[in-house]
């Protein structure tokens, strides 16, 4: 009798942010609709606190560990010291799991890694594995960071800045891990080591589609062997055709969606303004009071994110003032919400998941960019891809009021709307194509898939 041919196995490690999580286990699921076994990596922590050894998905999870299982990153004294622990207790775990999987009846055969975990990329390939390299920013992004790490664009002083497959970008456009380089010195260290080590790498993925930013794609391809691969966002929204699929499934925050789309369903089509500033963004008492009274000045129903943390950043008595026409909650599922017909625009911090969301579900912008890669990704939702208006700033940092409202009214009920919407509709049309069967990320999941299986 012919032995039954064996499924390749593949293991997918992302950095333990809810960020890099939601993007690279919706891949990974795609991937196992092609065919393959997945296993999903997570620390110990998450794996304890989300009850992951439940899990009816079709992805299998197991665990290395941060250092920190009982609080995760939380539980560490800094970012720094998270960080390095991450490395040292990291890497010696994953040696672990590797050399588990590699003695049991169904080894790991390929592994596709974060390249923040710069130390995943060669523990896997101490192990002969062919790996991959899963970036999470845009690939705008990713090409600064590479232009800046091997010094091929001087550092910026005055601005403007230019880069080939690039439109030219001012000071305000650029990374706050670039502009100024001392602000975030452990940030700044980890996206920079990414790069180090990434020719080891047999593939690079980017979570983009290739019509998206097809000049900067083809720039980064003359670099490496390079495969748009997104969006990964459930296929429930997108193409609908991974069954069950319409959501990601863990998070790192306590959810009610019921109490969210509850709301939602009874306010009129494009009436709600969604506001959300992402799962780690820290905004200070001043720009949250600007915030509250922009959204009251703009008279449109709103749905606020506002963390437990920061509730006491809130005008006192605001949630009661505002209660005819606003919903606060602590935090919210943010593709299904963007997904609701009643939601007008988002209102976002332009964090890179938040952003290829509304552009994939066809939802306007007002962006307030803060830190890291929002600016740069703004810069693209405002100037390139015309489907959202950038709050300026005036001062301390600060988007005042009278500016917010402005934008909202601009995202809302201008005439900029129009072209707001007949844009954000043509990307959503692209994103669904880019994925849908033959489209150019869909051909590009099958080609890796190929590799894995056949080499």
């Amino acid at each position: 009798m012919e032995e039954e041919a064996k499924t390749a196995h593949v293991l997918v490690v992302p950095f333990p942010g809810q960020g890099h999580l939601n993007p690279m286990l919706q891949f990974s699921r795609r991937l196992v609709s092609k065919g393959l076994h997945g296993t999903f990596v997570v620390t110990t922590y998450i794996s304890r606190s989300k009850n992951l050894s439940s899990s009816t998905d079709p992805l299998r999870f197991d665990t290395i560990s941060d250092g920190f299982d009982e609080g995760g990153s939380k539980q560490a004294a800094s970012m720094e010291a998270y960080l390095s622990s991450l490395h040292s207790t990291g890497r010696k775990t994953l040696t672990d799991l590797l050399k588990k999987h590699q003695s049991s009846s169904n080894p790991i055969d390929y592994v596709i890694c974060e390249p923040f975990l710069l130390w995943a990329l060669d523990v896997e390939k101490n192990f002969g594995l062919v790996a991959a390299g899963f970036f999470t920013h845009a690939c705008a992004v990713d090409n600064i960071f590479y232009n800046f790490y091997r010094k091929m664009s001087p550092d910026p002083v005055s601005g403007p800045v230019s880069m080939k497959g690039l439109p030219t970008l001012e000071l305000q456009d650029l990374p706050s891990f670039i502009v100024p380089p001392e602000s975030y010195p452990a940030n700044l260290k980890m996206i920079m080591s990414q790069f180090a080590n990434i020719e080891k790498a047999d593939f690079v993925l980017i979570y983009t589609f290739y019509k998206l930013g097809s000049e900067v794609v083809e720039t980064r391809s003359k670099i490496c062997s390079l495969l748009t691969i997104g969006p990964t966002i459930p296929s429930f929204y997108l193409d609908k055709r991974i069954q069950k699929d319409d959501d990601y499934g863990i998070d790192l925050h306590t959810i009610d969606a019921s109490i969210s789309i509850s709301w939602l369903n009874m306010k009129p089509a494009g009436s709600v303004v969604y506001v959300s500033f992402g799962s780690i963004d820290n905004i200070n008492e001043k720009q949250m009071e600007e915030i509250a009274w922009g959204l009251k000045r703009s008279n449109f129903y709103f749905l606020w994110v506002v963390k437990i943390s920061e509730e006491a950043k809130l005008p006192k008595g605001f949630a009661e003032e505002v209660a005819d026409k606003g919903l606060i909650v602590n935090w919210s599922p943010l593709v299904k919400v963007l997904a609701s017909e009643a939601v007008g625009c988002f209102l976002t911090h332009c964090g890179w998941n938040s952003t290829i969301e509304a552009l994939s579900l066809g939802v306007p912008m007002v962006t307030l960019p803060r830190w890291s890669d929002q600016p740069t990704n703004a810069k693209f939702v405002e100037d390139v891809w015309r489907v959202g208006i950038r709050a300026k700033v005036d001062g301390d940092p600060i988007v005042k009021r009278e500016e917010i409202e402005f934008c909202i009214k601009e995202a809302m009920e201008d005439v900029k709307r129009n072209e707001m919407m007949k844009n954000s509709e043509k990307w959503r049309e692209l994103a669904i194509e880019a994925v849908n069967e033959g489209g150019t990320s869909d051909r590009n999941i099958d080609k890796l898939v190929s590799q894995f299986i056949n080499s």
